[in-house]
Formats: C-alpha cells, structure tokens, sequence
C-alpha cells in the first residue's frame, strides 16, 4: 500500500505556503506521516567586512537573516500544526537544490508545492524553481496553480484521474495511483491522450483514423490496467493538456496523477505537456 511517512513543503511565507501546509498537513495526518517545512536562503556572494566560517563566507548581515528565517519559520502555522509530527528547518543554497537534494537522502515520499502563476496569466507560468524540482526530484511532487483555492477536504480525494502517454513510466503512475485511490476509496479514471499528428493515419485518407487510433489505445491501456479497478477508461485524440483538463472536469476530478521520467514520452521530465496539464487543470497535479 501507498505509504507517504514523509510529506516536504518548500515554504516562503507567502498565501501559497499556507495553502500548500495546509493540505500537505491533512495528507500526513491520513498518512500518519511527518511534515517537513523547509526555507531556503539563497546564497550570497563575498562581501566587504563579511568573515570566513568553516570556510564559507558570512556577514552580519546574512546572520541576522537566517536567525530571522528560523524565528518566522518557527511560528509559521503554529497553533494550526499542534498536535502534527513536524520537522522545521532553515538551509542556504540554491533552492531547488537543497529541496531535491535533501529529498533524495532523506527518503521523502511527496513534495508539495504551489506554482507561481497569477490571475488570468498563471495558465502560463510555472515557478523556475518548482520547474526545476519537477526535473530533478525522484519522489512524487505534488503541485497546482490553485493551491490557495484549493477545498482542504478534497484532500481526502473522492475522483481521481490518472493520466497515461504508455511510456516507461505509466506502469509506476498508475501503481501509485491505483494506491492511492486504493487508500481513500475514491473512484479512479483512466486517461489516455493522442497528439494528433503523432498518427501514421491522416483525415484526409481515412476518415475513420482517430476512431481506429483510440480504440487500438484503449485496448493497450486496458491491458495495463489489467487487476485495477477503474470507473472509466478515456482515450481521446486531442491536445493532451486540454484532454486531461477536459476529462478532470467532467469527472469533478479532485487530482490528476501523471507519470514523469527522464525518458522520452509525451509526460518526461521536460517535455512541454507535462507543465501544461500542471498549468491546465482544475485540481493539484502529481507528477510520479
């Protein structure tokens, strides 16, 4: 079964770190998991007057702004977490990297963490550094361009979308999926989108293409899903970001669950449909 005994949340003080505590919160009290909030301060260059300190460079400065970090990451969300098994910390460095790294040795099982768009435009952004953690990290992130919206008893996911392109990393998308769903008793959806273009087949010879595409990809995906339970299985052609969106919509989806690796495939690491259908949905992402 799925087990989630550590839950990491980036915070920068900002609404969607409250956003983001809270719903990994409600994740790890399910789980029975410890919460990790972790601040990040970059690094600062060599400054006049600093003093070398174990060999790295500091100045008061800096100083007063990591006891000030630790101070306010103290109190973050305090009363709210009483009673919850946290672990808070301060580190320097390059944000994604420290959060990657400290994930990879401590054996994180999810990280949590909003994107940064805004207003009418957030469909179109994606924070540079939670970009780069969703190429690096190893562990399932969790992220959303809604966080701050985001209903906290939709945490206890009632509809679940899992999304697969068939690459190498479907078969663990869906195990963790299944899993999941498994945990919560929700009710599991199974996607499949073609690009179009990505077919030997065109309109304009065979009209019946896509009908022929969709249903060779549905078989493929059944055989997959062979010993999970799935309320629906979709295979569409289409935009995949508006296919999933779309699918996650109509089910009243509470997640969409994705696969990511470094190989090829239409949700790798860098390719574009994977950030898009982050950008695009309704609900929080997990990359897997």
């Amino acid at each position: 079964m799925l087990s989630l005994t550590k839950i990491l949340v980036p915070v920068d003080f900002s609404d969607r770190s409250v956003a983001a505590v809270r719903y990994a919160r409600n994740l790890a009290c399910h789980f029975h998991g410890e919460l990790i909030l972790m601040h990040v301060l970059p690094s600062i260059p060599y400054e006049m007057g600093g003093f070398e300190f174990g060999g790295v460079v500091m100045t008061d400065g800096f100083q007063d702004r990591v006891a000030e970090a630790r101070a306010e990451l103290d109190q973050f969300l305090g009363a709210e977490l009483i009673g919850h098994k946290v672990c808070r910390m301060v580190l320097e460095g390059d944000p994604a990297r420290q959060i990657v790294d400290y994930a990879h040795k401590s054996d994180v099982n999810l990280i949590v963490m909003p994107t940064r768009g805004y207003g009418p435009f957030r469909r179109f952004l994606l924070g540079s550094v939670t970009a780069k953690v969703l190429h690096d990290a190893d562990c399932p992130v969790l992220t959303s361009v809604h966080m701050e919206e985001a209903d906290l008893e939709a945490v206890r996911p009632t509809k679940i979308v899992c999304a697969l392109d068939m690459g190498p990393q479907s078969s663990k998308a869906l195990t963790w999926a299944d899993q999941l769903a498994q945990g919560f008793h929700a009710e599991l959806v199974l996607v499949h989108a073609t690009p179009l273009g990505e077919s030997h087949f065109d309109d304009a010879f065979d009209p019946e293409w896509r009908t022929t595409v969709e249903g060779r990809m549905r078989e493929k995906l059944s055989e997959l899903a062979a010993g999970v339970h799935a309320a629906a299985i979709i295979t569409e052609s289409g935009n995949p970001a508006d296919v999933v969106a779309e699918t996650a919509e109509r089910f009243e989806a509470n997640l969409v669950v994705i696969g990511r690796s470094e190989a090829g495939g239409m949700f790798g690491r860098l390719r574009a449909n994977a950030y898009a259908i982050i950008r695009q949905s309704p609900c929080p992402v997990v990359s897997v």
